[in-house]
């Protein structure tokens, strides 16, 4: 089950978004940046802001017979200065135990829907280049590269945008 976050929620949130960052990023990121810059008492703060601020909407996975959430995410309106049309997907991170169980996929659905809810038919969501297992999630789920990049600057990588038409009624325009 989907469902907005509360507060109370951001420690486990927090717990999501280090181990699962340290799965998906081991090859990519310098352990120093895994493992001692980033701990789950540093993001509690940062993930209990984002709630309580609503810049954008903090969903998560939560498992409907045990109540522990799997899985959360950040969507809003994008804030790319050339993607003012777009919902943008600011951050995605299923728990490492709860991968490859359609967790991942169902919360895409769930942020494309919002999307068009909001009246919006263009998802746009930006992935280190180097997340090659990131890269084929996305893909596998319709988005392809726009050409755009940026420098991601907690971690000064380079991210490559990829873009989706989710307007189901009309047929996918070339990027």
């Amino acid at each position: 089950m989907i469902r907005e976050a509360n507060v109370s929620d951001s420690a486990r949130i927090a717990e999501i978004d280090v181990f699962s960052s340290r799965y998906a990023y081991k090859d990519i990121l310098p352990d120093e940046c895994l493992y001692r810059d980033l701990s789950v008492e540093n993001r509690i703060p940062v993930h209990k802001n984002w709630i309580e601020q609503k810049r954008f909407g903090v969903y998560v996975c939560e498992d409907p017979d045990t109540g522990i959430i799997t899985a959360m995410m950040g969507i809003g309106k994008c804030e790319d200065e050339d993607r003012k049309d777009a919902f943008e997907l600011h951050y995605l991170y299923v728990d490492p135990d709860h991968m490859r169980m359609g967790i991942g996929s169902e919360m895409m659905r769930f942020f494309e829907q919002k999307g068009r809810e909001n009246g919006i038919c263009v998802s746009v969501v930006w992935v280190l280049e180097e997340n090659e297992s990131g890269r084929k999630f996305y893909e596998k789920n319709g988005y392809s590269l726009d050409g755009r990049d940026k420098i991601f600057r907690r971690w000064n990588k380079r991210e490559i945008r990829y873009v989706k038409n989710t307007d189901t009624s009309s047929p996918a325009p070339s990027i």
